[in-house]
């Protein structure tokens, strides 16, 4: 231990890493466990040894003095190799885990490598009966024949067919639920009584995947319309059915989800411990298609799966010559290169839709979304000096109060709507979203500022917690009502005077609930950029705290606040900080592509 400073009083910190450390009571193993702590509390999984020197520098000194005396974890009694066993820590591939979270990451390998074995067989008999059916593919894809680049979006649904997983990904506006769509259509023609589950990390990502659906079997054969627009999405935790009061689900290896199909939208929200679970809920006979868009914020917790599969390749839309030649048969327009055999597990396995048909890349949400994922200081520059104008986008470098008020005036709209399924809709049309939950332009304050104007101007009166029209968003699952974290609503009266929260399900169906029940609430008419993931609206204003440097403040949060909005978004930023956050990137360390890179198939 460091001279004079027994254990106790290192425990007594108000530092939750060192705390942690200390817990262990073995100076090799502190520093380490220090930057584990840290790390995993920036989503990580795990620690990267070959950073662990430099990364330490930010520590506090005894966590650099402790790391120089001891250099290795090489015969520390508490630190497992490779998860031989159950020490509360593991050193695998030079990366430092706690077990539980390697087992996770463990778990997720080895169910991807059942899929990709089950998938062996049987292989040339899906391919023959893909081909039999080339005129109803065709006919699916028709409006796409003519494309000036490979028609990615059939590339995916075939890919999907032929395979027992896959991944798709891709920005908002690329078709991805479209994609889907037809997939589960060529699936229907090939099985009829196909047994498929839909589902979301969240409520209103599960409702938007259902509408998108029924939207998009719009002009189908009147049979398979029917058979899409029947089909109701539900949560992750209402898929797996959790075992109350327990982490647990009662599907899992034991007891795997009955179904053909399992269609997973949004899976850049999934945390490590929520993703090997439903993988291990997934049978081998089953088909897994994940949908997301890699370049999304990852989960809150621990983890970021999804963008690290898509991660593990160095290219994607990349196939062997058999699988591009299947692709190309069912259409007439640019084809599907064919590249020599990779032997990465995951090669032919991953399709991005590189397509926007919502933006376009050189103007409004499209071009300024690509700016800051490619950190384009030049193009930023010249939205926030005012050099560019464009008509989907406003960038406020001054903060203007009066820009903020007249986004406000939008919230009379569902409060002036008396009936309650066209206000929650109208209440979707548009949000403020926050970079922070404290400070002025946090979600706190922000939700304050709202309250008051709209107070002012006599459409609220907030002087209880659950007044009328407060709009809410759960913070935890409520199984008993069958509501969940991330759903939205409104406080109504009903009939009888009562006070109520109103939700639409994933099925369409509003859903009343004595607030008093709803005890993990808070205000949305701001809400934090983590939590609009899987949602969508017609108009946002982002709103980035001022003169800020937070290390929360990436180009992954704002790209997904951006692209948030369907038809305009307003960034209230100044310049230094919204250049220094489309600098900024996401660290997340995991061991999931070095580990494939060891894996046979």
């Amino acid at each position: 231990m460091l001279p004079g400073v027994p254990f106790r009083c290192m425990q007594t910190t108000n530092d939750p890493h060192q705390q942690f450390a200390a817990f262990f009571r073995n100076e090799a193993l502190m520093p380490y466990a220090y930057l584990l702590s840290q790390a995993m509390s920036e989503g990580s999984l795990c620690l990267h040894l070959e950073k662990a020197a430099e990364k330490a520098k930010a520590a506090p000194e005894w966590c650099q003095q402790l790391m120089q005396a001891s250099p290795s974890l090489e015969g520390i009694s508490l630190v497992a190799q490779q998860g031989t066993d159950n020490h509360p820590f593991v050193l695998a591939n030079n990366r430092l885990y706690l077990q539980r979270y390697y087992r996770y990451e463990t778990q997720c390998l080895k169910r991807i490598q059942d899929f990709l074995e089950a998938e062996k067989e049987g292989g040339e008999a899906r391919r023959a009966a893909l081909l039999a059916q080339q005129d109803f593919i065709q006919n699916l894809f028709e409006n796409n024949a003519a494309a000036e680049t490979p028609d990615w979006q059939l590339a995916a649904a075939v890919t999907g067919a032929c395979h027992h997983f896959c991944i798709i990904t891709g920005g908002p506006g690329t078709g991805k639920t479209t994609t889907v769509a037809k997939l589960l259509a060529i699936l229907y023609q090939l099985q009829p009584h196909l047994k498929i589950a839909l589902t979301a990390p969240t409520g209103k990502a599960a409702a938007r995947m259902g509408e998108s659906l029924r939207q998009a079997a719009t002009g189908a054969p009147a049979g398979l319309q029917q058979i899409l627009s029947a089909l109701e999405p539900a949560t992750l935790h209402r898929l797996l059915k959790p075992r109350i009061n327990t982490p647990y689900f009662q599907h899992g290896a034991d007891n795997p989800l009955p179904y053909d199909v399992v269609v997973v939208d949004e899976c850049s929200m999934i945390d490590a411990a929520l993703f090997a679970k439903l993988l291990c809920a997934v049978g081998n006979g089953t088909r897994l298609i994940l949908l997301g868009d890699k370049a999304q914020l990852a989960a809150v917790e621990a983890g970021s799966l999804f963008g690290d599969l898509c991660a593990a390749l160095a290219a994607l839309n990349e196939f062997d010559v058999a699988h591009a030649s299947l692709i190309n048969a069912f259409h007439s327009g640019k084809e599907v290169p064919a590249v020599a055999t990779n032997h990465h597990p995951l090669f032919g396995h991953v399709v991005e839709l590189r397509q926007s048909h919502r933006f376009k890349d050189n103007q409004g949400i499209g071009q300024l979304s690509r700016a800051v994922l490619e950190n384009d200081a030049a193009t930023l520059g010249a939205f926030a000096s005012g050099g560019k104008t464009d008509a989907e986008v406003t960038v406020d470098t001054t903060y203007d109060a009066a820009l903020f008020e007249h986004f406000m005036q939008g919230y009379e709209a569902f409060i002036a709507e008396k009936d309650i399924v066209q206000a929650l809709k109208k209440l979707s049309a548009l949000r403020v979203l926050c970079a922070t939950r404290e400070g002025p332009q946090g979600i706190y304050q922000t939700n304050q500022r709202i309250e008051r104007w709209l107070q002012q101007r006599k459409k609220l009166a907030p002087y209880n917690l659950f007044y009328e029209h407060r709009p809410i968003i759960l913070t935890r699952n409520y199984y008993d009502h069958g509501l969940f974290n991330g759903d939205t609503g409104i406080i109504r009266r009903d009939a009888e005077g009562v006070l109520t929260a109103y939700f639409e399900t994933t099925e369409g169906t509003i859903k009343a609930v004595l607030p008093g029940y709803l005890t993990d609430a808070e205000t949305c008419f701001a809400m934090t950029v983590h939590r609009s993931q899987g949602s969508e609206f017609e108009q946002v204003l982002v709103l980035l705290p001022q003169n800020s440097a937070s290390p929360l403040l990436t180009r992954e949060l704002l790209y997904t606040a951006i692209t948030r909005a369907k038809k305009h978004v307003t960034v209230q930023a100044d310049e230094a900080t919204l250049l220094r956050t489309a600098a900024g990137q996401v660290e997340r360390a995991s061991g999931i592509a070095a580990r494939f890179e060891n894996l046979k198939i």
